[in-house]
């Protein structure tokens, strides 16, 4: 019954905060211990309160060793200002009943809806129930006779507003992926400058919401609003939840020896903390202090702990276990499914080039020679997988597996996968820059083999076209960039600190040397890197004060929270806007490459699909390929 109290305590304070959907109302999920010797904690905790008609329901499993006479010290805490510091003595309140003494310990159950005063609602203000992803806690410390706190319990507020929205990720997958289909129509009908364009934005733009993601993977103890904001993007990492496929992940880990988590099949009966800036040292001394169940990844508060990657995988409705297995699911499938998008495209193109649905110069390589065309592009597109989706996703996520060893076969597998990706990709780079030397050996111009050799420019292209001919090796640094931070982020997972201090110091040298070198193909797509290279930066500096190294005031890790959401969700909206002009060019403009500088290269002079060249070096590209240069 004394439980029941603490419930009163908080719905007193319930009245400080937020909410604005059709039905308004404040709630509490968790109660958390907030000191490492706490007398009171709590396996269950839910609590919604509804201003609309005062009702306050709740359904608390606790358990208490509390007896006696104390005294309540009540705070409330909004983006880390307290906003209420309020002495209360339960013998002079509503709760004297029940709260004054204590007089019972154990376990209690407590399940049921009360009314509260009608008055309760005006005092809180309407801004509480509108701004999403309410950074607030209500704190209780119970106060023995002898000054000393015997207890602490937290509750974390929520008013259901969220910036992560299911159909953020829809849009902006969507986008990226109509971009990429423009850049390949585009190159179809010959308008190679524009589908190189197209394709380095949509590129740009899907690397720039993967390093979000990441950014969400992180164990570093970040405001709700960045949480929610990077949660948007975990479907770049693979992290996409569907029913069959944990079922599958499931069967596969018992089979192998692994032991499943059931973390989110629990959700009634216990509490899961969400690691966030709001739960500070105490919580963290607290998860240390106190002893773990092996078995269930729980301590013995019944509370479980959750950061980093198992937090992205929490909120995606994803078990812990299963993380690693999902990912490697949706890589494999996703080249699975260009692989056969490739081969009906095909079957599309010979079926209205024969019924003269097309005219017959459209798609004419990849009819003609579709065979090693195809062959080019399922290795450019698995490839492509590689650097842009596959390897910074299954880099993080094997690692990570490398640490957590669900099962035998899935640590074998992340060795595996992990291994051959960065042999293949060591091995690519490798061989591009060997055919760039000997192209600049034998002909004073890198572009030469490397764009005039149909096979080589559709085997190897994708890891060099949207840079400058010149700097065919910034292949090399990327790779290292993505590597070194993705080991951070897979392996570092027990240490916030040291991942973004190692987040800032990568992100600062690879915009650095992005400034120096500037290697991209012209001038409008080095600016859009190296923006992009700007925030990541900006972000990684921001992760570093969320921390709470520099031992800044609460509330400015709030008011910091709310600027990375604003700024990041900005720059996304004008990426997209830029890529949809982008792409719109590209599919309806009679003459796109008028759009687009030329590359500041030769390559123009060398791509074979070229029939009308104005520059020097045609005659030379000409002899090369063997071919005769026709106006048309």
């Amino acid at each position: 019954m004394r439980s029941l109290s603490l419930l009163f305590l908080f719905a007193t304070v319930f009245d400080q905060f937020p909410q604005a959907s059709a039905v308004r109302m404040l709630e509490s999920s968790s109660l958390n211990t907030c000191q490492a010797d706490s007398s009171i904690t709590a396996a269950l905790f839910n609590v919604v309160y509804t201003p609309d008609n005062n009702t306050l329901t709740y359904d608390i499993s606790a358990n208490s060793s509390v007896t006696g006479t104390f005294t309540v010290q009540l705070q409330v805490i909004a983006y880390g200002y307290t906003a209420m510091n309020k002495s209360i003595d339960p013998c002079q309140s509503i709760l004297s009943s029940n709260f004054c003494p204590i007089q019972q310990t154990g376990p209690l159950v407590l399940r049921s809806a009360i009314s509260l005063p009608p008055d309760l609602s005006s005092k809180i203000p309407s801004i509480a129930f509108m701004v999403p992803d309410l950074d607030g806690i209500v704190r209780i410390y119970i106060i023995s006779s002898t000054g000393k706190s015997v207890a602490c319990v937290e509750a974390e507020l929520s008013n259901g507003q969220t910036v992560y929205q299911s159909g953020v990720g829809w849009a902006t997958a969507t986008i990226v992926g109509l971009a990429l289909t423009a850049s390949a129509i585009a190159s179809g009908l010959g308008y190679s400058n524009t589908a190189a364009h197209v394709a380095a934005d949509a590129l740009s733009l899907f690397g720039f919401f993967q390093a979000q993601a990441m950014i969400g993977m992180t164990a570093i103890t970040m405001p709700p609003i960045v949480e929610a904001w990077t949660q948007n993007f975990q479907w770049t990492m693979g992290i996409i939840p569907v029913g069959f496929m944990q079922s599958i992940c499931t069967w596969y880990q018992r089979s192998t020896g692994g032991t499943p988590s059931g973390i989110l099949s629990t959700l009634s009966t216990a509490s899961v903390e969400v690691q966030k800036r709001s739960i500070r040292f105490a919580n963290y001394v607290l998860s240390h202090l106190s002893k773990r169940d092996d078995s269930s990844g729980t301590w013995s508060t019944s509370s479980t702990i959750i950061r980093g990657i198992k937090r992205v995988g929490f909120r995606a409705n994803i078990e812990e276990t299963n993380i690693f297995m999902t990912g490697l699911i949706w890589f494999v499938s996703f080249i699975l499914l260009i692989t056969m998008v490739v081969l009906l495209f095909k079957g599309f193109c010979k079926i209205a080039a024969k019924y003269g649905w097309m005219q017959n110069y459209i798609f004419r390589d990849f009819r003609n020679g579709w065979t090693n065309v195809m062959r080019g592009i399922l290795f450019r597109v698995a490839s492509l997988l590689y650097v842009l989706i596959g390897f910074p996703q299954m880099c993080v996520l094997c690692l990570w597996e490398l640490t957590e060893r669900d099962s035998v076969a899935e640590a074998i597998l992340a060795i595996l996968v992990f291994l051959s990706m960065t042999g293949i990709l060591g091995w690519s780079a490798w061989k591009v820059i060997q055919l760039a030397r000997r192209s600049q050996r034998m002909h004073k111009s890198p572009a030469y083999i490397l764009y005039s050799n149909p096979e080589v420019l559709h085997t190897w292209g994708f890891l060099y076209v949207q840079y400058r001919a010149t700097a065919y090796f910034a292949i090399i640094p990327a790779l290292i960039y993505i590597f070194v931070k993705a080991a951070f982020i897979g392996l570092g997972q027990y240490s916030g600190v040291l991942q973004a201090v190692a987040l800032l110091v990568i992100e600062i040298a690879a915009l650095l040397a992005a400034s120096i070198i500037r290697p991209w193909m012209d001038k409008k797509t080095d600016t859009l890197n190296i923006a992009i290279l700007s925030i990541h930066t900006l972000n990684a500096i921001f992760l570093l004060m969320f921390t709470s190294v520099f031992g800044q005031p609460p509330i400015i890790n709030g008011v910091m929270g709310v600027i990375f959401f604003a700024y990041n969700a900005l720059f996304a909206a004008v990426l997209l806007i830029l890529l949809l002009i982008g792409s719109g060019f590209a599919i309806l403009s009679k003459n796109p490459e008028v759009r687009y500088e030329p590359t500041r290269d030769d390559r123009g002079s060398f791509i074979k699909s070229h029939t009308c060249l104005n520059s020097e070096l045609d005659g030379l590209a000409a002899t090369a390929r063997g071919d005769i240069k026709t106006e048309l």
